[in-house]
């Protein structure tokens, strides 16, 4: 008995020793084979995503081209709707907002800074829906009424003291504080000048402005505010710059109705006419740099104006 026991021990024992070898050699083949398997099938599955086919793509470009459509600025699309809707919509010639379109492409993302509010209103904020555009106006009741029709506008009221009738008197006591409180390069907000605009929002004086359209206030009546202050206070925006600013590093500013004596006197008096890149219907167009502080003199070539011409705007 105990050496049949002993013999079923030796038979059995290395039976059970080639099973316990050979099972875990076999698991491993076949995980193994799983994990290869998985894994070409895996890259195969990235190779075919990767390379879509012609109907793939097709449907691709047309959802791209949909998400575009989708995502027209809401400044250009008010401006489409307004003039598709308005009839004698601009009061300006082609050829003038032209001229203004040009510099803004011109200024990717530019500040635009406009005196006044007029039928292009939206229109040149969509021409710059990329940059910062702000109005300002002397119409509180338009500032409002434009707010509520277009949440996200940017405008502010602005109070002018001055009066059309008084040009011929601001300009000689401008002229005469040239070197004080109307010299060409200063913070606006603390000046004393008759012609300085000192009540805008702040960071108006902070912003280094690429394009100034000067189309306000009203200056067609002697009661009216006449932009004598918009200009001058443009033309020291402009020579304050604390960067270069964007483009070519110049403020363009631009004067409508330049025809008209005061903007005229006022635009050859504070933008100066070496200045003057080109005049196109009604618009005038300066390119004005950046002065040093210690700089006194709007123009290197002053051009005052003649007896004949203060005598008009007294007589206004």
């Amino acid at each position: 008995m105990k050496s049949n026991a002993n013999a079923k021990l030796i038979v059995f024992h290395p039976s059970l020793h080639k099973q316990a070898s050979a099972a875990p050699a076999s698991h491993r083949l076949w995980v193994l084979f799983f994990i290869t398997f998985f894994t070409l099938a895996f890259t195969l599955t990235l190779f075919n995503s990767a390379i879509p086919s012609s109907s793939s793509r097709s449907a691709s470009a047309a959802s791209s081209s949909s998400a575009a459509a989708a995502t027209v600025p809401a400044a250009v699309a008010d401006a489409l709707l307004h003039y598709a809707t308005t009839t004698n919509a601009t009061h300006m010639t082609q050829a003038e907002i032209a001229s203004i379109a040009a510099v803004l492409r011109r200024s990717p993302s530019a500040n635009f800074l406009v005196f006044g509010l007029t039928h292009e209103t939206l229109l040149f904020r969509a021409l710059n829906f990329d940059g910062r555009t702000v109005f300002l106006d002397e119409r509180e009741f338009l500032i409002s009424q434009l707010e509520q029709q277009h949440p996200g506008i940017e405008a502010y009221d602005v109070q002018f003291t001055t009066r059309l009738s008084q040009a011929s008197g601001l300009i000689k006591s401008a002229r005469d504080q040239i070197k004080t409180d109307c010299r060409p390069v200063q913070n606006l907000l603390f000046s004393e000048c008759k012609l300085a605009l000192n009540d805008l929002p702040n960071y108006i004086y902070e912003v280094d402005w690429d394009v100034i359209l000067i189309d306000g206030p009203r200056g067609y009546l002697p009661s009216a505010p006449g932009r004598m202050s918009s200009i001058f206070t443009a033309a020291v925006l402009g020579r304050s710059k604390k960067g270069g600013g964007g483009g070519d590093g110049k403020t363009h500013v631009f004067v409508h109705d330049i025809d008209r004596e005061v903007e005229r006197i006022c635009s050859e008096e504070f933008l100066c006419e070496e200045n003057l890149v080109e005049t196109v219907d009604l618009l005038g167009h300066f390119a004005v740099e950046r002065m040093e502080r210690d700089s006194f003199e709007f123009c290197r070539n002053r051009t005052k104006p003649s007896p004949s011409a203060t005598r008009k705007m007294i007589d206004m």
